[in-house]
């Protein structure tokens, strides 16, 4: 007779999250529902639904979770990009992988095609809490809002390339890392811009 270890609730919560990221990247987002979350960690789908409310509220916390683990990410690389020892690339590669390799865009696409119309409300509020953060100056004296562009158009080509970007490439004869590379040019122009050296 097996005995399940009891959890705390932040455990329960944190083991979900990352039972359901698992889901996510090995079989997309339609697979990221209660009773698959709750089979892959040994717990009831109640024990979920206390947690969650509801597979799009999981859904939503997962969006939140993934976005808060991947803005750190990309925060941190920033960072070492400012002190010289990181490069705009990693800040490029982690925002697409993210979006990419690690679901985040097949997630958000599935939320808002499935009716959750604020699915993307945690992967916005994480991004613009992290530029805001590494960029306050652009926040406190309404100064022009260059990194704010740059990171506006940075998700949105990571997100575009999540979904599109492998047939796209394909179909008109273009490098797979195009999209990469160019927004890895506009990285670096917008880190010159703000007199950081790459």
């Amino acid at each position: 007779m097996s005995i399940k270890k009891r959890l705390s609730p932040e455990e329960s919560r944190a083991a979900a999250l990352e039972a359901a990221r698992a889901l996510l990247i090995e079989t997309g987002p339609q697979s990221v529902t209660l009773k698959a979350v709750a089979g892959r960690i040994g717990r009831t789908h109640a024990n979920l639904l206390h947690h969650f409310g509801s597979a799009s509220g999981l859904q939503k916390e997962l969006a939140r979770h993934l976005a808060q683990t991947v803005c750190d990410s990309i925060g941190e690389a920033v960072r070492a990009t400012r002190a010289g020892i990181g490069s705009p690339r990693e800040v490029v590669d982690l925002t697409f992988d993210a979006f990419g390799r690690e679901g985040g865009g097949a997630l958000a696409s599935w939320m808002l095609a499935s009716g959750n119309e604020d699915a993307l409300n945690p992967i916005i509020d994480t991004i613009h809490a992290l530029v805001d953060d590494l960029h306050p100056e652009e926040v406190a004296h309404g100064s022009e809002r260059s990194m704010h562009e740059t990171t506006f158009s940075l998700v949105l080509l990571a997100l575009g390339d999540a979904l599109l970007g492998e047939q796209l490439a394909d179909s008109l004869g273009v490098e797979r890392t195009t999209a990469r590379d160019r927004a890895e040019s506009m990285m670096i122009a917008a880190f010159e811009r703000n007199g950081v050296d790459v």
